[in-house]
Order: structure tokens, then sequence, then C-alpha cells
């Protein structure tokens, strides 16, 4: 096919693989790269507009050799494999990391966050080609100049650079290599430009070792330029090789916020590692998160994910956001000693020996060893232990959640819900106690999502709780009218995570039953009562703050009068997580 590559040159490529993994270590392994012969096998693999790129997930490398045989780049091989390997072991070699460098790079570029990607693309790879041209003789020069090929020279014949990022990035390496000013660069260059390149080239020597900490500054020191720059890497759009490199990988730990992340957003001019300045960074106006355990919303998450190239709706994050943020606060495993059976079970034999009791000798297992027992010698007894009893489970409680998702609930999808974190906590406990969980989120009439039934499924479950309607308040009375119509086979307990609209579930149903009616039926046949997780003022069963409000309250204090439930009034909804925690301990903990 035309534009396709030769048999000869992915044979050359093949064979360079060995040494470029030699480049790193003799003992490094990854699988075998990708070498696509088309565009066509190429996009199949997941690479377009680069001609090289990784695959974090199963720690793959994948090339284009069509393209980079257009590009005159085919005697480059154990360069540009060397570079790939580069990126799985040394920057970012991991999702973790990935995820990480972006969430730096993203608070570095306020109002730019889109670039966050290519900028750390290029941060990546000057450690990596530093790493190359210097230590390991690498021609990474070289694949610079080719990629300058073609554009129009300036009138001393060097190239000619067509933006201030490119133009920066290239004058980088040049005080990184020491080459001839303007060899890569071009000859647009003044002073701030040659300046923020003696700083950039500090950053990635001083920071050599510890390339995540100084990923802001080198944000930072990229943003004028992105600003004011157009075409900000128009000859380099051939080099975002790790674009989607985290694409299908595991998000796990991409929601903390690190100590230093907020403070590495600052310029390599007030960092006296790099400048040798005595200077501190300037303070802005804005005040600081706390250092420790911070958490980022689930849209700061998503931006950061998809930044990476994961491929998740914002109600996939959200699940993924949910389950994460509830696992340090779920119960245990259950574990129960196992009694020992009172019946003695036969183990096996073992010699009978001169001074045991005469009456072990198993003597029938003594005459078919020997027709002629010998004391001592041919005769044997047997053994006796206790095997395990076999456990008897008690029926774990079923769990039947209703979580409020009217307009004054918050949309998990973007910000944090305590009422989504808390149902959280409260369901995935359930099921590592081997209940049943059915979730139901409602809001106004007719709003309403719920799991089919009691289910397993913590995909189903967490998906219906990071649901949102954001509408009236309106309890779907007959949702647990439904429920509980006949008898059940399992016993379950009947929560309501809400505010003081949870009241509304006391209206007279779509065909004129009583609310109050259904509630008790609902108790009597889940038979393992009923709890209420409200957000309420303080001091709500006395006199309420505003008049609209006393005839909720006096609903609420008669439920707990007439019908039994619990009711846990949390003045903020952050309160949530210290109820889904003890709640949990008391109803998922076997004592």
């Amino acid at each position: 096919m035309k534009n396709d590559a030769d048999t000869a040159l992915i044979d050359a490529w093949r064979a360079a693989w060995p040494a470029a993994l030699a480049v790193w270590s003799k003992f490094t392994r990854l699988r075998d790269p990708s070498l696509c012969a088309s565009r066509v096998q190429a996009s199949q693999q997941g690479l377009s507009g680069s001609f090289a790129m990784i695959r974090l997930l199963d720690q793959s490398v994948v090339v284009d050799l069509a393209l980079v045989a257009e590009l005159g780049l085919e005697d480059y091989a154990l360069e540009v494999l060397a570079h790939e390997i580069g990126h799985h072991i040394l920057a970012p070699g991991s999702a973790g990391d990935q995820f990480r460098l972006l969430a730096r790079m993203r608070r570095a570029l306020p109002t730019l966050e889109q670039h966050a990607p290519m900028v750390a693309n290029l941060y990546t790879d000057l450690f990596i080609n530093d790493r190359l041209q210097r230590q390991a003789n690498l021609r990474m020069a070289d694949i610079y100049r080719k990629l300058q090929q073609g554009r129009e020279p300036a009138a001393d014949g060097k190239a000619r650079a067509s933006g201030g990022v490119w133009t920066l990035y290239m004058r980088i390496y040049e005080n990184l290599w020491q080459l001839e000013k303007g060899e890569l660069a071009g000859d647009k260059l003044d002073e701030r430009l040659d300046t923020d390149a003696w700083l950039g080239a500090r950053l990635i020597r001083v920071y050599a070792n510890d390339w995540m900490l100084a990923a802001g500054r080198f944000a930072t020191l990229l943003l004028p330029y992105l600003v004011e720059d157009t075409d900000a890497l128009s000859p380099g759009r051939y080099l975002l090789d790790t674009r989607d490199a985290a694409r299908g990988c595991q998000t796990y730990g991409a929601q903390q916020i690190e100590d230093d992340e907020e403070d590495g957003a600052i310029h390599p001019v007030h960092d006296k590692r790099i400048s040798g300045l005595d200077d501190e960074a300037p303070q802005g106006d804005a005040p600081a998160r706390a250092a420790g355990g911070q958490l980022r919303e689930p849209f700061e998450l998503g931006d950061i994910l998809k930044a990476s190239g994961v491929d998740l709706s914002d109600h996939e994050i959200a699940i993924r956001y949910y389950r994460e943020r509830a696992l340090p606060h779920l119960v245990a495993f259950p574990r129960r000693p196992v009694p020992e059976s009172q019946e003695p079970q036969m183990e096996g034999l073992e010699p009978w020996e001169t001074g045991d009791p005469l009456e072990d000798i198993d003597w029938l297992q003594s005459v078919m060893q020997s027709p002629r027992p010998v004391p001592g010698v041919t005769t044997v007894r047997r053994v006796y232990g206790r095997e395990p009893a076999r456990a008897v489970d008690a029926m774990p409680v079923d769990l039947d959640m209703y979580v409020d998702s009217s307009s004054s609930m918050p949309n998990p999808q973007a910000h944090t819900s305590f009422l989504t974190l808390a149902g959280a906590v409260i369901a995935l406990s359930a099921l590592r106690a081997g209940a049943k969980v059915q979730v139901t989120l409602w809001s106004g009439k007719n709003e309403v999502m719920q799991t089919p039934g009691f289910v397993r499924d913590e995909d189903m479950i967490l998906g219906v709780l990071t649901g949102f309607f954001g509408g009236g308040t309106c309890f779907p009375i007959h949702c647990l009218r439904k429920t509980y119509a006949g008898k059940r086979e399992r016993p379950a307990h009947i929560l309501m995570i809400s505010d003081d609209g949870i009241t509304t579930m006391f209206d007279d149903d779509e065909l004129g039953n009583s609310g109050w009616d259904i509630a008790a039926k609902a108790l009597a046949q889940g038979g393992a009562g009923g709890t209420m997780a409200l957000n309420l003022e303080r001091g709500w069963e006395g006199a309420a703050s505003h008049r609209w409000l006393q005839q909720t309250y006096d609903d609420l204090k008669r439920a707990r009068r007439e019908q039994g439930w619990d009711i846990h009034a949390v003045e903020r909804y952050e309160d949530l997580l210290d109820f889904a925690r003890a709640f949990s301990r008391r109803h998922y903990v076997k004592s």
C-alpha cells in the first residue's frame, strides 16, 4: 500500500529494540513494541497525530513507521525507541504519576488548563532527552534538526521557529547541550526568552532526580508564552507521545491533593535552587489549602482524568470518586472464630511403642501390616484430632436506602456530596457484611432512580447514588409501598438520608393511601427498623426557628413516637460521614 512502511524498515526497528532497552538498564523488561506499517494500523492502536506513543495500561510502545518515514526519521530507531522507554522508566512512569503531574500543571496554568497535557509532555521529554543525549550519547538533537527541515530558514541559514513556546523549548535544549545559539531555536530570540531558557535548563538539571516537584515551576515558566502564542507547538505536534498515556488505567490516588502541589506553582526565578537568588515567591491573595488530607472535588478529578486520556463520563468518574473516598471508612470484612467439632475425628496411624496403654493398639491395622505382631515394632495405634465445625452464618440485615436528590442537595458529579458519600460508606459496608442493598434516589414527582430491587452489585448501587435530579421535593411513596407490598424473606432496615423535606413521605400517595400507613407497614414488613439521617437545625425538637417548619418537626416527632423511627439530626452535611461510620458499625459489625 502506498505510504506504508516496508518490511526492511520494520525489521530494522525491531532489531533496535534490545539496544534501546539496554540504554536504560540491561535488566529493563517491556513488551515488544507495536511497529505499525500504516496510518490505519497506528490508528487501530490508538495512535494519531504523533509518530509514537506510550500506553501505561499495558506498558506498551506504539510507533507509526509510515509517519516516521515521512518525517525522515528512519535512521533514528534507537533514539526514538529509547525515548519512549524513558517515559515508562523515568517520567511519568505510571498512571498515578501522570495524574499527579497533570494536577500540578493545571494548577500552574490558570485559564489555560487545556494545555496541561502538552506542557507535561514537553516537560518529561526534557528530562528523558537530556539523559539520552549526554549520558547515552544518542542523537536526540538531530531529531529536532530533522523536524525543522522544510521550514523557511532565516537569513543566516538557521532554523526559523514559528511560536514563542517552541522557540523557548528549543533554546532550553541549546542551553542543556551547549549548542550554538539559534541552532535549534532560530533567530527570533530576545533577552527575556534567553533568560527564561536559561532558567528552564537550570530547572531540568537541578530537579533531575525530583522532576515531580518542579512540574508547576516549568508550567509557570511557559504560561506567558502560551498566552501570547497562537501556534504553541507547530513543529512539535508530532512529539505528543503521552497525550493519552493513561487511557484505560485505574484512577486510584488521583483525588489526593499533595502538600507541595499548590506551593509548586511558582516561577523558577523565585526558586533559589534554580536562580541562586535569595528571593522568595510572592504570596497570592487566595488563601492556601491546609496541608495534608485535602481531596479534590469530583469535577477537578474529572478534568485531570480526561486530560490523561481516561475516557469516562462524568457519571463514571463520580462512581470511582465516591468508591475511593468511601474505602477508608468501611467496616472490616467479617471475621469469626470457627469452633472445633466436639466429635474426635481419626487422622491416621502412628507406631505403638512399649509403655503406651495396651488398649490403644489398633489390632486390625497391626495384623494387616504383619500377621505376627511384634509389640513396639509392627504394632500401631490410631491418632485422633478435632476438625473445625461448620460455621453457621447469621442472616445479615438488608439495607433499603432512600437518598434525597432535590435542588437543596449538591450535584455529586461536580462537587462533594456528603449524602452520596455517606450512602456509599453504608452501602459498601452492608455488602461486606453479606447484605443486599436497594438504593432509591429521589427528587420531585416522577424523578426517581432505583436499583432493580435488592442487589449486591457495587457499580449498580454507586451508579444510582451518584445520579442527580435537582428538582422539587416529593418523596416516592409508591416505591416504599411496592417494596413492602408482601412479606419479605429477609429482614431489611429502612434508611432515609434527606433534610426536612423527608416529611413528604407522610402525604397521601397517587392512589389516595395515607403515607403514614404505608410507612408503618414498611417498617413492619421490613422487620429491622428504620433510621432517618436528616439535615436539621440544632434543637429541632423544641420550637422551630421558622413557623413553617413547626409542622415538619411535629411530623418527625410523631414518626419517632408512633412508628419508632430512629432520627439522627446533623447540622452540617459533612457530619453525615460520622453518622455513616457509626451506622455501619452498629448494623454491620458482628460483636
